[in-house]
């Protein structure tokens, strides 16, 4: 359960939370509550989606089509660090 809570800043760092909070593509109070659950040694956020893209290898599959599947795979691998993809494609 979560409760509503009010904090006061100053114009300049209220501009560049917001700033950071948009450049993380979360909002103010999603970004004021990781920081409190970092400082307070909380668990981080369940799943960050960003960690199922650049995961798997499609070989020139159709990604479209296997989706479902790729994307099991890359949820099941755990947290994999992403692939460099290669300048040229072929």
């Amino acid at each position: 359960m979560t409760s509503r809570t009010q904090i006061m800043l100053e114009r300049e760092m209220q501009r560049r939370v917001r700033r950071r909070a948009s450049d993380l593509g979360i909002s103010l109070a999603e970004y004021v509550r990781r920081l409190v659950a970092r400082d307070l040694g909380g668990v981080p956020p369940a799943a960050d989606p960003a960690v199922v893209f650049d995961l798997g290898a499609s070989d020139g599959c159709d990604v479209a089509a296997n989706k479902d599947a790729m994307l099991a795979e890359a949820f099941a691998s755990g947290g994999h660090t992403p692939r460099r993809r290669s300048a040229s494609r072929n």
